[in-house]
């Protein structure tokens, strides 16, 4: 039987028996929220060749560690607040919408299933579904949203999608999930002392 990752309690991923959020648990939860925003801010650069439109940033690791740690709510939070900073910069509404749904879409689901399965096997299985939900929130949210704000037909979204958008994806997880999957135990002791 595979040992659990951390000795965090699991339960009701809260940090009392009533279900509500500590005075510790808000601090760490702020603190993540403000990692993750650094990420999405100074952090963001291309990665495929040729397409510099496409940035990734770290915060998708920051997501999942914190719903690692603290559960589905906290991964929610880390995946929506650290991007509102957005508003004010040149993202505006369209990349603060897919930034959001790409890290929601991975880090929820893969926290939902840590929650009940909470080993490295519960981890690696929430990883591998957050990924699919991920790329597949990701297509879908570009077939809707980029026609809309980026001034492109549907078409052209979707000639896009084999050689930019799903490689861009699956890159981008790759490296959130396996830094997340090297980070995570460490981090989670450092958070839980």
């Amino acid at each position: 039987m595979a040992q659990p990752i951390s000795n965090i309690q699991h339960d009701s991923h809260s940090t009392t028996a009533q279900g509500s959020w500590t005075t510790k648990r808000i601090a760490l939860t702020s603190l993540l929220c403000a990692v993750s925003a650094i990420c999405t801010l100074f952090l963001e650069f291309p990665i495929l060749p040729g397409l510099e439109f496409l940035k990734y940033d770290p915060s998708g690791i920051v997501a999942l560690i914190a719903g690692f740690a603290f559960g589905p709510a906290t991964a929610g939070v880390v995946s929506i607040l650290p991007y509102l900073v957005h508003f004010a910069t040149h993202s505006g509404f369209y990349g603060v919408i897919m930034a959001v749904l790409a890290t929601i879409s991975l880090a929820l689901p893969a926290a939902a299933i840590y929650q009940h399965k909470p080993t490295f096997v519960g981890a690696l299985a929430g990883m591998f579904v957050g990924a699919i939900c991920c790329i597949g929130a990701c297509i879908i949210g570009n077939l809707i949203l980029t026609p809309l704000y980026m001034g492109v037909s549907f078409h052209d979204v979707v000639a896009l999608i084999v050689p930019a958008l799903l490689p861009f994806n699956l890159i981008k997880i790759l490296i959130n999930c396996v830094v997340a999957a090297i980070l995570y135990k460490p981090l989670t002791k450092a958070l839980s002392e």
